[in-house]
């Protein structure tokens, strides 16, 4: 019986010297950040900087090569329909350019009965519209046509009416063009030109942007003096994307305005997607393919004013229901996506089908379960069955809510 207790005895110590050694050499749990696979909205959005301007922009240029007098006013400062922005003493002309300020004349006349065809045509598309926007309601009535074809037609009767008023500013710029290209011409073929003036109206009633050549000098037939803003201040959004992204974006889709400086985000709508992109150089100094995309507001600009910045965001796909998880989980598996999903302490690995993505979170169309908890951030660390401990996560819970 001695002896049997010395070998059990000895037994035991041999066993927990054991135990205490593999549980000393046994690797440590890796501590990781996990958020829970949820169910909810997802949009998918083109983000880029963007810049706040004018609908309507008025450029008035000297009619004639002359001595511009110092134009007394200021940016910002309002102006009436006809008044005098600006004065010119006109140079002596030569056959050539008595010949140049004719061509000039002719041109905007000719610019002129193309403002007027504009007119005539943006007032046809607006009763168009009009039409359309009529029968999308009779049809939305009966149930015929879904609620989002019943927006589109409203939406485009209103940008039609934006158009055909933008048009008819165009023409009365156009008018006052041509009159101050036929003052000119009289001014420098009389016999009194050197001491006679050439007065520049301004085009249409508003408010100064910016004062071009705010100093006397001679100016050559042509240059900016003014930049003027139509009176009902009505701004829109610039934003230049890639190419890429600007076959993925349509005429009404939503916009949200950040960085703008106000307490929260201003919405706009896509109004038209302009239908050639210009080369960019970026800051990295590649060479890209750009596209404008113009909105107008949804929301009151507010103290928004020409040339002010904004961080634009453009829905380009959204739906208020799906199964999604944050992007910073998925990694690559061969050529799948793959997650670390978190069960009794241990990280095991699955293949996962997503769909769309954007910054932050990416939808799930199989592969795991809403509930599940995946782990963020995964490190090289993690292997297949490996112990982990869960830390709070805190950007990653609030990367989907």
């Amino acid at each position: 019986m001695k002896r049997f207790l010395r070998r059990l005895l000895w037994f035991l110590v041999l066993a927990g010297m054991a135990g205490a050694l593999f549980f000393a050499m046994r690797p440590e749990p890796v501590e990781v950040e996990a958020a829970r696979v949820t169910r909810g909205p997802l949009q998918v959005t083109v983000d880029e900087d963007g810049e706040v301007r004018s609908h309507d922009r008025f450029v008035v240029a000297a009619p004639v090569a002359g001595r511009l007098a110092r134009i007394e006013l200021h940016d910002g400062d309002a102006v009436a329909l006809g008044q005098v922005v600006a004065s010119l003493s006109p140079l002596p002309l030569d056959p050539k350019g008595r010949e140049e300020a004719e061509a000039r004349l002719r041109s905007v006349e000719a610019l002129q009965r193309e403002a007027v065809a504009r007119v005539e045509r943006a007032r046809a598309d607006l009763e168009l519209h009009r039409r359309d926007r009529e029968r999308a309601e009779q049809l939305a009535r009966t149930g015929d046509i879904p609620q989002q074809t019943l927006d589109q037609r409203r939406n485009a009767e209103s940008t039609a009416a934006k158009e055909l008023e933008a048009a008819r500013f165009r023409a009365q710029s156009a008018a006052f063009d041509v009159e101050s290209a036929r003052a000119a011409l009289l001014a420098v073929t009389r016999p009194t030109a050197a001491a006679s003036k050439v007065l520049v109206r301004a085009p249409v009633k508003g408010h100064v942007l910016r004062v071009l050549e705010a100093s006397e000098r001679v100016v050559p037939a042509g240059t900016p003096l003014v930049l003027l803003g139509e009176e009902s201040k009505h701004l829109e959004v610039v934003v230049d994307v890639l190419s890429t992204d600007a076959v993925k974006i349509s005429p009404g889709a939503m916009m949200w305005l950040d960085g703008w400086g106000g307490p929260k985000p201003l919405r706009a709508q896509v109004r038209r997607v302009e239908p050639y992109a210009f080369t960019k150089v970026s800051v990295l100094g590649i060479e890209e393919q750009r596209v404008n995309v113009i909105g107008d507001f949804l929301d009151p600009p507010g103290p928004l004013g020409d040339g002010y910045r904004v961080e634009a965001r453009i829905v380009i796909w959204e739906k208020p229901d799906v199964v999604k998880l944050p992007l910073s989980a998925l990694f690559r598996q061969g050529d799948r996506w793959a997650v670390f999903r978190v069960e009794g302490g241990r990280a095991l690995v699955s293949t996962v089908e997503v769909d769309h993505r954007n910054s932050l979170e990416a939808e799930v169309l199989g592969g795991i379960g809403e509930g599940a908890e995946v782990i963020v951030h995964p490190s090289n660390e993690l292997k297949e069955g490996g112990r982990v401990v869960v830390q709070p996560a805190n950007s990653a819970k609030s990367s989907i809510q």
